[in-house]
């Protein structure tokens, strides 16, 4: 079958979530749902937050391998909060799936204008390279991780995202570890929070499987060389940041503006 522009736009759009999910460990899937809708074309915006789950999980286990293997994932601190966070996303993508698609749309966008302010004047932290949970410190670690991991997990399955943008922030509020390593190790609950999403919606039979795969090709593509990047760049991750958190607070106003048009439409 010849290749139409709606598929050539869905392998673009997977490359564009894909870089970004590995070059800051998050926020590419915040952009999934709108190039979806508007871009390549995806008219039900669950069918759109359904598909994109499903690629965004499988592009941020790609993403986590080579955070991996670079010895940059936190893995008791990372599985806690992925853990507190997959019963957040069932119960948040329950709810979307229920909510009007295009109030969920405006919704969307408003959120992005939150993470976008978020991302730009967060305060710096001072890392500690050495953290990591152990039996001796759980108790004081422990509830903040399934805090931040529970709330993440729920917006994550509302809007059908990653909520990696989400998780870095809150694996580093829970732990001040490096920002790499909050990275890394945010990939492993973007990998859970986006599977169980996207099994909630495949089971509703919202899921574009074919738009997904070439997402998912996309992705694998774009996310080779943001992690490559984002290892040469770590030192400049705050001007990107800020940067990112423009262009987030850009694609949000629009969303919000196409999405208040088809509400207030006679």
């Amino acid at each position: 079958m010849p290749f139409s522009f709606s598929d050539v736009a869905a392998l673009l759009s997977g490359g564009i979530v894909g870089f970004v999910l590995g070059l800051i460990g998050g926020g590419g899937s915040v952009f999934a749902t709108p190039l979806l809708v508007y871009f390549v074309g995806v008219s039900d915006p669950h069918v759109a937050i359904g598909t994109g789950a499903t690629a965004v999980a499988i592009n941020a286990l790609f993403n986590l391998v080579g955070h991996a293997r670079a010895g940059n994932v936190k893995w008791p601190c990372a599985i806690v909060f992925a853990t507190a966070g997959v019963v957040g996303a069932t119960i948040g993508s329950s709810l979307g799936k229920v909510f009007d698609g295009q109030k969920l749309l405006l919704l969307f966008g408003i959120l992005m204008l939150v993470v976008a302010a978020q991302m730009a004047f967060k305060k710096p932290t001072v890392p500690n390279p050495d953290v990591r949970m152990t039996p001796a410190n759980a108790r004081g670690m422990a509830p903040a991780l399934i805090f931040f991991g529970l709330t993440v997990g729920m917006l994550a399955g509302f809007f059908g995202i990653g909520g990696g943008f989400l998780v870095v922030p809150g694996i580093l509020a829970a732990t001040h570890m490096p920002m790499i390593s909050a990275i890394g190790s945010s990939l492993v609950s973007v990998s859970v929070f986006g599977a169980a999403t996207a099994a909630n919606y495949a089971l509703s039979g919202l899921v574009d499987w074919r738009v997904a795969t070439l997402l998912l090709a996309g992705g694998v593509v774009g996310g080779y060389f943001g992690g490559v990047l984002s290892r040469r760049i770590s030192a400049r991750k705050e001007t990107l940041t800020r940067i990112f958190a423009a262009l987030v607070a850009g694609v949000g106003l629009y969303v919000i503006y196409r999405g208040a048009l088809v509400l207030i439409a006679p």
